[in-house]
């Protein structure tokens, strides 16, 4: 759908703009060239194309006999809407049956069914918003904190834009005298300031310094951390567990292999949603359900951003490897906290992350904090990232800042040498390209069908 993207603009779209299912209200959204018209076919009580834009109309619609509902139908007029087209929001009453006619009603009358993120492609198309904000209304969509909301919403804004818009425009101006001066080689003038250029480099690289250095932190906002606990029977896991979320949330009890499936909870910390997955204790068994449950904890460190290993103190077995500081065989962290601290003596020898007593965080008689900036630490690093529109949470993006910053470092390489205007303009011309793709300046349709493939209809 999207690689026609160009070609289809003259089409109006239709689809529901709310999830599907039992609700208050369900609003179905057109956009396009005959939006108003093919309303106003099956919406006589008013007539929308004498009606000004941003009002909205009560009434019935479908068709004499057979009669939808009675909904309110809003407009709004090019260029003055989302899409920068005219757009008619048709608000019905909740459920699939009403939206669902409606919809089915417009195709016949000639609208098309809208495409993932076709609504906000078009926004993009017609100068509305660009790339990076239309990435951020995704990211709005699915933010999962308050905090991720707020970042996103800043991007949404265009202060992110903004910022990078102001590198590019400099470089632009420096890279196009530039170029003037090999067209009068022969006559050995120069028109750019080398000192100048340096000094925007250095300004440039500095600023997208700041924006690379956020990403871990972006990522893991946009995405949240999963982090695994694992470990023996009975050293505590599901205590543990109960302790962080300060509920009890997993079935506790003495006798071993209590815990034989994952069991998954969320919580926020720092701005971010942490996912921490109980397993199943590892041990040698015979119990076939037990021995699934040891399996799948094996498995489940694949998707893990860390493995929390929690090890029984007062376990003189104790014949599980224990090394500080270690990854797992993916290369993923692992954090290795003693349990049980508060039973065995401060002099035991053996080097650990960490010591606890998750009995005593539990029941309040510890905190918890130490062990979350542990774990905040080892997978998100730091939330000293400038400001919020500063952060970056797209691997596109991050990918087309790092290319910037190598482009720049060859220019400066070039400088230092005393090369030629052409290979410092070749440079130059990258680093423009390369934050133009960020906001949609220089793009291609291959970039627009992977970010607008991942919206939902009707956005």
């Amino acid at each position: 759908m999207m690689t026609n993207a160009g070609d289809n603009v003259h089409e109006t779209i239709v689809a529901r703009a709310t999830p599907r299912g039992a609700s208050a209200l369900s609003i179905v959204r057109l956009s396009g060239p005959r939006a108003i018209s093919l309303v106003d076919e099956v919406f006589p009580s008013k007539a929308l194309a004498l009606q000004d834009s941003h009002t909205a109309h009560v009434g019935y619609v479908g068709r004499e006999g057979a009669w939808i509902d009675q909904v309110v139908c809003t407009l709004f007029r090019s260029p003055h809407s989302a899409t920068g087209e005219d757009i008619v929001e048709i608000s019905c009453h909740g459920g699939d049956v009403a939206s669902d006619a409606l919809i089915r009603l417009l195709v016949e009358s000639g609208a098309r069914m809208a495409g993932p993120g076709e609504f906000t492609l078009r926004a993009f198309m017609n100068g509305k918003i660009d790339l990076a904000q239309a990435e951020a209304i995704a990211e709005l969509i699915h933010a999962q904190s308050r905090r991720a909301g707020r970042i996103s919403l800043a991007h949404l804004k265009g202060r992110y834009s903004e910022e990078l818009a102001r590198i590019r425009e400099d470089l632009l101006q420096l890279v196009s005298l530039l170029e003037l001066e090999l067209d009068f080689s022969e006559e050995d003038v120069a028109f750019a300031d080398r000192s100048r250029l340096e000094a925007l480099l250095r300004a440039a690289s500095d600023r997208l310094g700041i924006l690379t250095s956020s990403f871990r932190f972006g990522r893991a906002l946009h995405e949240g951390v999963r982090v695994v606990i694992v470990g023996k029977p009975n050293a505590g896991k599901s205590t543990l567990m109960n302790a962080l979320l300060g509920h009890d949330r997993v079935i506790v009890s003495e006798t071993p292999g209590t815990t034989r499936d994952e069991v998954e909870s969320h919580l926020e910390y720092q701005g971010i949603r942490f996912t921490f997955v109980d397993t199943a204790g590892r041990r040698e068994t015979d119990d076939d359900i037990e021995a699934e449950g040891v399996r799948r904890s094996r498995a489940a460190e694949e998707g893990a951003d860390l493995v929390l290993h929690l090890v029984d103190l007062t376990d003189s077995s104790a014949d599980e490897p224990i090394t500080k500081d270690s990854t797992t065989d993916r290369g993923t962290p692992r954090l290795v906290v003693g349990n049980k601290a508060d039973l065995v003596g401060s002099d035991l020898e053996i080097e650990l992350d960490l010591r606890i007593s998750a009995e005593a965080m539990r029941s309040g008689k510890a905190e918890v904090e130490p062990l979350m900036e542990r774990v905040f630490t080892l997978t998100v690093g730091s939330v000293n990232v400038g400001e919020e529109h500063q952060v970056v949470t797209s691997q596109r993006q991050q990918e087309h800042i790092r290319a910037a910053q190598s482009a720049i470092r060859r220019v400066g390489e070039v400088l230092a040498s005393g090369g030629s205007g052409d290979m410092i303009s070749s440079d130059v011309r990258q680093v423009i390209e390369e934050i133009g793709a960020i906001t949609g300046d220089v793009t291609n349709e291959d970039i627009l069908d992977r970010i607008f493939s991942q919206f939902c209809i009707g956005k």
